[in-house]
């Protein structure tokens, strides 16, 4: 039994799915089947519940996981400590992130990590933010970027920056020509939006409800590029992160326009597993964001 065996079954259990265990460890959906049995047969027990339609754990397959994640935790923390011991900085880092953070945020700072840790491979993801949940609770990442953190049991949240809201319209927009403008002013515009589900749309929602304003966007989209294309188009106004507009702001294509009567900022965050083991690239990678040492990671 080695470790990749306890890594493949772990990676199983958490996703509760073949083909995501699979894509996880770079094997076919056939292989973990093929491992899954020969623990079975190893330890002489059934792991999985097959009278059940979902994914489900024997009573002994629940007693293996347990003790699994805990030789995989003691490992990833021999490794760690081994790295520190040698004062290495190196390996990969894979990073899960929405898209206006990955897009507008994140450049500049890897781009710094990089320079001075030259044997670390960072490797970015763009993801809508349900999905970057997703992937660190089923540990596909190492490292999440979102916005507006929803804070969970399983989940470390380590403050990143805050972003300044603003309102982009075009250059020819009647607001275009003021330096500042009031949420009730906003009352008789076309207001571009993100999709419901998406966190800076739940908080721009929430602002109008506070403002007892009744604005449903004329369009909605997934991400920060399309919504600023609509813009662009003059389709209608829209509120959205300051750093994400920089560019447009300088080709003179959008027109940014302050908010005033409130504290209207989006809060960024670093998330990964609690209890995960952060190796000294990790840590490094994160005190490279925040500007401080990363904090020790307790366990599960």
């Amino acid at each position: 039994m080695h470790i990749e065996n306890l890594k493949i079954f772990s990676d199983l259990v958490e996703s509760h799915s073949f083909s995501k265990a699979a894509k996880l460890n770079s094997i076919t959906q056939s292989a973990v089947s093929q491992q899954l049995r020969a623990m079975e047969k190893h330890f002489s027990i059934l792991i999985i519940d097959r009278s059940q339609k979902q994914f489900r754990l024997t009573r002994e397959g629940q007693k293996l996981y347990d003790s699994a994640k805990e030789i995989l935790h003691g490992y990833e923390k021999l490794i760690s400590e081994l790295q520190e011991m040698k004062k290495v900085i190196s390996g990969n880092i894979h990073i899960s992130t929405i898209y206006s953070i990955g897009l507008h945020e994140l450049p500049p700072y890897i781009k710094r990590f990089l320079q001075k840790y030259r044997s670390v491979n960072v490797r970015v993801e763009y993801r809508r933010s349900n999905l970057v949940y997703e992937d660190i609770l089923h540990n596909s990442v190492d490292l999440g970027l979102v916005a507006f953190p929803n804070p969970m049991r399983q989940l470390e949240v380590i403050p990143f920056r805050d972003d300044e809201l603003v309102l982009i319209c075009h250059p020819d927009h009647e607001l275009a020509k003021l330096g500042e403008v009031t949420i009730e002013e906003l009352k008789d515009c076309n207001v571009i939006g993100f999709d419901q589900d998406i966190p800076t749309r739940k908080a721009t929602d929430q602002i109008f409800r506070e403002h007892n304003l009744d604005l449903e966007p004329v369009m909605e989209f997934d991400n920060i590029e399309t919504v600023k294309r609509a813009v662009e188009i003059d389709a209608g106004v829209a509120i959205v992160p300051q750093a994400t507009v920089s560019q447009e702001i300088s080709q003179g294509t959008i027109n940014m326009v302050a908010l005033t009567g409130g504290n209207f900022t989006r809060p960024l965050a670093i998330i990964h597993r609690k209890g995960r083991v952060l190796t000294p690239a990790m840590r490094k990678f994160i005190e490279t964001l925040t500007g401080k040492p990363s904090p020790p990671v307790e366990k599960e």
